[in-house]
């Protein structure tokens, strides 16, 4: 008689299923849960008490000193108590660096050079270019960061670089070519432009101001984008061999931008820019600081944004999710002329009664305005 004894061997997929089973609906419960185990410091970080700042010796030169790892610096329309979501976020260390070390931007009838460096480092860059390219150097004035070159009608250079013919039909107007150096908008940046004008006679006697207020034509305007281009590639060959200009140090300095408060409490952006340049400024800052615009209106003066933050935005179940709720307008930017002046306020939209102050959005614009 034949005899037949079954023997069941747990397999290693009946192993996983009973022990990892429980364990995956322990994860998810976790999960759901908002990891609570995992301590929320944000109260920490609010209630903390500000720290004696370091003092270093008499005799140290300050200027040979700087932070490895700074921490964000409140203002003080946000020095009183602050909202857990109102945190300000780890300083960007990248934050004074452009993505590109070059960059040429329009506005309106305005065409520049942005670049990053300080205008000390970069004038006796644009007179080594005027004069290589032919242009020469007639005036110069580094307190008003102007160069004016001599006649370009009679430079071969320089009439190729300005795209002038070699051989003109008939008498030609005689041209010469200014550049002013002035610091940017943004801090440690520089602004260059670059335009040509008539001249008068066959001497440029003296140094000619520099118009902002003139309208400039779209043959004016390709004219300084090739020079500015020109000037551009140049910049770049000569990174490696850049020298300072102490004639410069008294360029004017001023800040473009600057954040009043009243009382410790922001309230207002003052901008010394034309109107379309710091609309154009308002828009950029917006869009790096990433708070999404519901509406504009460049004629009436106004942004109507969302300043809230991305937790608030964010309608998934986790912060890696890319839902997003749509925009809601929260607060109302204004931009208004006053005499040489352009003013930015901010109000709290009628509808909106969340937390965020009107005080600490115009902060957070600044810090990308400057």
């Amino acid at each position: 008689m034949a005899f037949m004894f079954r023997i069941n061997i747990p397999t290693f997929s009946d192993y996983s299923v009973k022990k990892i089973g429980p364990l995956a609906g322990l994860m998810f419960v976790l999960a759901a849960s908002g990891c609570s185990f995992i301590e929320d410091r944000s109260e920490r970080y609010v209630d903390a008490p500000e720290g004696t700042p370091l003092k270093l010796p008499e005799s140290a030169d300050e200027s040979r000193f700087s932070q490895m790892m700074p921490v964000r610096e409140i203002s003080a329309p946000d020095a009183g108590r602050m909202y857990v979501g109102e945190l300000p976020q780890p300083p960007d260390m990248t934050a004074e660096i452009l993505q590109e070390n070059y960059v040429i931007e329009v506005v309106d009838d305005e065409i520049w050079l942005l670049v990053n460096d300080v205008p000390g480092r970069l004038w006796p860059a644009v007179s080594t270019w005027m004069a290589e390219q032919g242009l020469g150097i007639a005036y110069q004035n580094p307190q008003l960061g102007l160069l004016q070159s001599e006649l370009v009608n009679y430079s071969k250079r320089a009439r190729d670089l300005l795209g002038l013919p070699d051989e003109p039909a008939g008498e030609e107007q005689l041209l010469a070519v200014q550049a002013k150096v002035a610091p940017g908008v943004r801090r440690k940046t520089t602004e260059i432009q670059v335009r040509t004008f008539n001249a008068q006679s066959n001497e440029v006697s003296q140094l000619v101001a520099w118009n902002d207020s003139a309208r400039r034509s779209e043959t004016e305007l390709e004219t300084s984008r090739r020079l500015l281009t020109d000037l551009s590639e140049f910049l770049k060959a000569r990174e490696d061999s850049k020298s300072y200009s102490r004639a410069a140090l008294n360029m004017p300095a001023e800040p473009l931008v600057r954040l009043v408060s009243e009382g410790e409490v922001a309230k207002q952006i003052v901008m010394d820019l034309d109107y379309g340049r710091s609309w154009g400024e308002v828009r950029r800052a917006l869009d790096e600081a990433e708070i999404p615009v519901v509406d504009l209106n460049r004629e009436e003066g106004y942004f109507f944004v969302d300043a809230r933050p991305d937790s608030a935005r964010d309608s998934g179940w986790f912060p890696w999710s890319s839902d997003r709720s749509d925009p809601v307008r929260t607060h109302d930017l204004t931009l208004e002329a006053r005499g040489d002046n352009l003013i930015v306020t901010a109000r709290r939209a009628p509808d909106y009664t969340g937390d965020i102050r009107p005080e600490a959005l115009l902060s957070r614009l600044f810090e990308y305005l400057y």
